[in-house]
């Protein structure tokens, strides 16, 4: 997948990636890493085969690589991080390679998945928030009782 490696390496995806790990640096919840988006890569790769979606792998990672890029404007300027991540998102997946049709569907899910659940139209953005919320350990989680991502996934209908 070269034009996910391509992400991984882009200047404005490791710039982003570099300003959340600072500013998590003494975070107690789940961090939004490179290995957090990589597990929501797995699992929504996994949904989409078993629920026959339809994604390509390719689309699948770009949407998970980047579904967080946007706390980087988040924690600095306070701006909703789905909202920032499309925008920053966008840039990034022209410059890689992805066509202007894969990079509307993929920014879509990136700006929806937040809240999207099981009720969103849009089946990248319903695929990503579901993978989102079982990439977490809540179950096995210190500071699970204070998270809010434990409450958002019950109501949501996903369990432990």
């Amino acid at each position: 997948m070269k034009r996910i490696d391509r992400i991984r390496k882009h200047e404005a995806f490791c710039y982003c990636m570099k300003q959340i790990e600072m500013a998590e640096k003494n975070r107690i919840y789940c961090k939004h890493d490179l290995g957090h988006s990589l597990d929501v890569a797995r699992i929504a790769y996994i949904l989409n085969l078993e629920e026959q979606g339809g994604l390509s792998k390719e689309i699948i990672y770009a949407m998970a690589l980047l579904h967080d890029l946007g706390r980087s404007e988040e924690y600095h300027k306070g701006t909703a991080h789905e909202e920032a991540g499309a925008a920053l998102a966008e840039q990034i997946l022209l410059e890689c390679g992805f066509t202007e049709i894969e990079t509307g569907q993929i920014c879509q899910a990136i700006a929806a998945h937040k809240y999207s659940g099981r009720d969103a139209r849009d089946y990248g953005a319903r695929l990503l928030c579901r993978a989102d919320k079982l990439s977490r350990n809540c179950f096995d989680c210190m500071a699970s009782k204070t998270c809010y991502w434990k409450e958002e996934c019950r109501n949501s209908g996903i369990s432990y």
